[in-house]
């Protein structure tokens, strides 16, 4: 386990927790590791706090100052800089702690699963232990998979949270050259899971590699109940439920992917899950014959719920 792993990290106002995240990378028990941090237009104190680590460690972090894109597009310009002569590549947050053997665990995933299909695209991401804005632990999310990652699953939900993700060079590879509507995405986790999870193979490990910590300024934050999480996910397609984000992200990955999806199965579900389903028998009919799935069987009766309603 010695090829070099990319970490990709946004930076935005992050000054309060910034050091700690950086702190936390560097004291891996893995140590073949590049930081690349894009700062997204910070008004605060990151920006010399990045350049006094930049100066302390010049060969392992290299740092970007531009301008304001948001957390998305701020990813994707990352995937765009990324050194491809990377072995695995990781997406970071700037608030939260990567626990000490975080990397080493993912490098060994990927190693045993690139020896077992040297071809195919691998990616690893695992639990995180939610805490709050002391790092005082809360829940494991997501606790248990129902089912196993999927194609099928990632239409439907995102369970890859991006700071526990590593990918080999294979799936890195998939996405980083392909010119996307980032507008008709989610987020860059959940269009890796997406891409990956077509063309490759998931690997999910239920130990959290991260303390994912939540608080008043995150950009991207987690529910710490299911109440919460259903209830979120209600308000937010009851807002939306003209613009029926989920089917938009995958016209989106038909339109880059779809002719080089092989798998009949898969065709047949994306296909049908993009079609209009302006009447209620339309929508019966997709539910009869719809394989995708959410991870909670709650959340799952409730998104079936809200194509029966036209919601989704």
């Amino acid at each position: 386990m010695t090829g070099k792993v990319q970490v990709l990290l946004s930076t935005y106002n992050g000054a309060q927790y910034i050091a700690e995240q950086l702190d936390s990378i560097l004291k891996q028990t893995y140590t073949n590791i590049h930081i690349l941090i894009r700062d997204d237009g910070s008004t605060d104190a990151t920006l010399s706090i990045l350049e006094s680590y930049a100066q302390s460690y010049p060969k392992q972090i290299t740092y970007l100052q531009t301008e304001n894109v948001g957390v998305i597009r701020s990813f994707w310009s990352l995937i765009k800089e990324a050194d491809t002569t990377a072995q695995y590549f990781c997406f970071c947050d700037q608030d939260d702690i990567w626990l000490p053997h975080k990397i080493a665990a993912e490098v060994s995933t990927l190693d045993s699963a690139i020896s077992d299909s040297p071809y195919q695209p691998h990616m690893v991401c695992t639990a995180t232990q939610i805490t709050d804005e002391n790092l005082n632990p809360k829940v494991v999310w997501p606790q248990n998979l129902r089912k196993e990652p999927s194609f099928y699953n990632a239409l439907f939900q995102n369970i890859a949270v991006g700071t526990t993700i590593m990918l080999s060079y294979d799936a890195f590879k998939l996405f980083y050259d392909k010119e996307i509507d980032l507008n008709r995405i989610q987020m860059h986790d959940w269009w890796i899971y997406l891409t990956i999870s077509c063309f490759g193979k998931v690997y999910f490990d239920p130990t959290p590699s991260v303390y994912y910590r939540q608080h008043n300024n995150n950009v991207v934050g987690g529910e710490s109940t299911l109440l919460q999480k259903v209830k979120k996910k209600w308000n937010s397609f009851r807002k939306h439920k003209d613009k029926k984000l989920l089917v938009q992200q995958a016209k989106e990955f038909q339109r880059i992917y779809g002719k080089e999806i092989t798998d009949p199965q898969m065709k047949q579900q994306l296909e049908a899950f993009i079609a209009p389903r302006s009447t209620f028998m339309q929508r019966i009919r997709f539910l009869r014959q719809c394989q995708l799935y959410r991870q909670s069987t709650t959340e799952q009766w409730l998104f079936r719920f809200l194509i029966m309603i036209g919601y989704i």
